[in-house]
């Protein structure tokens, strides 16, 4: 009897424990690959969109995040994610995505405070492209607020750079460098220090996060603040993985994708205006604010000229919603 009653209790504890393995097993793991390391707080926004997905599933689905690019490189986004590497990653200017590549980074003056829902509207207008090479936009990192132009020496005018080597962040810019008088050099974020300290570069133009994140002020401490296009790095998702997920799963993960953005929006506006006033004191440099007037004459400067990429990247249809999208945020 006794032997009987043990091997009952080990039968049952076994299907007990068979239960309990596969609960754990059901759950789905997310990996996040993103350039910003944990000092960032755009880092603190994907541990919140982390959190809620945590939430909304009941634990069914598990974010995993990779800071400071530990999975792949700046350029290898879309290889990343369809190979697997990253289940979702940053997507740069990369020729599969052609319309996204040619707009994300757009000359205009946008206006901020519809931000997040802006940005929905971007996404969405670049969800078919992104469906055709087996991605789905699903956050969006929009850095208008946060880039700027900081130079070795101060510049007498962002139109004039006279041959000054500047680190550009993709084609858009590169244009307007060379449209200055200036020489694009491409640069990855982690390796924009060395190169500034070595002189491979005179100026670079990004993000304040990024530029404190990685202490730059010791190497580029003048500012110059221009206001001059729409940025948006859209973080896209692995579309078979996603489809993979359960429908309330889904829903939970891209609720949880908006919200985290309207949750990171005031952080990090706040944040960037604090590290703003930091590099400048730290560096022992100097901050200034391009005029409305003179914004507006760069933008023209190059908008004509890059709208032909636009209209031969997306087709007109597309180019002209991408363009009304812009002019019903302009400032």
């Amino acid at each position: 009897m006794k032997n009987r009653f043990t091997a009952q209790a080990l039968l049952a504890g076994c299907v007990a424990l068979g239960a309990a393995f596969s609960s754990v097993q059901a759950a789905e793991t997310i990996r996040v690959s993103t350039y910003v390391n944990e000092s960032d707080i755009r880092y603190e926004g994907f541990k919140h969109f982390a959190e809620l997905v945590k939430e909304k599933t009941d634990g069914g689905v598990k974010v995993m995040i990779f800071p400071s690019s530990t999975l792949h490189g700046w350029s290898e986004g879309v290889d990343a994610v369809q190979g697997g590497v990253a289940d979702v990653s940053w997507m740069p200017a990369d020729t599969r995505l052609a319309c996204y590549r040619v707009t994300s980074l757009y000359p205009a003056a946008i206006d901020l405070e519809n931000q997040v829902e802006l940005d929905a509207e971007y996404s969405e207008l670049m969800r078919e492209e992104a469906a055709s090479v087996n991605l789905m936009p699903l956050i969006n990192s929009n850095y208008s607020y946060d880039q700027e132009w900081w130079f070795e020496k101060p510049v007498e005018s962002l139109g004039k750079l006279d041959g000054q080597l500047v680190r550009s962040i993709g084609p858009l810019v590169s244009m307007m460098i060379e449209n200055w008088g200036g020489k694009p050099v491409f640069v990855a974020p982690k390796e924009v220090f060395q190169s500034a300290e070595r002189g491979v570069v005179d100026g670079i133009n990004m993000g304040v996060a990024t530029y404190s994140s990685w202490k730059l002020w010791n190497v580029m401490p003048h500012m110059v603040n221009a206001n001059l296009f729409y940025g948006n790095i859209v973080y896209m998702m692995n579309k078979k993985k996603f489809d993979g997920l359960s429908a309330e799963h889904q829903q939970a993960v891209l609720d949880a994708a908006q919200e985290s953005e309207a949750w990171l929006k005031p952080r990090y506006e706040d944040w960037v205006d604090a590290r703003v006033g930091n590099a400048v004191m730290k560096g022992g440099g100097s901050a200034v604010t391009i005029s409305k007037d003179k914004r507006l004459s760069l933008i023209n400067g190059v908008q004509s000229k890059w709208d032909q990429e636009v209209d031969a990247a997306c087709g007109k249809p597309l180019a002209d919603k991408v363009r009304s999208l812009f002019a019903k945020h302009s400032s």
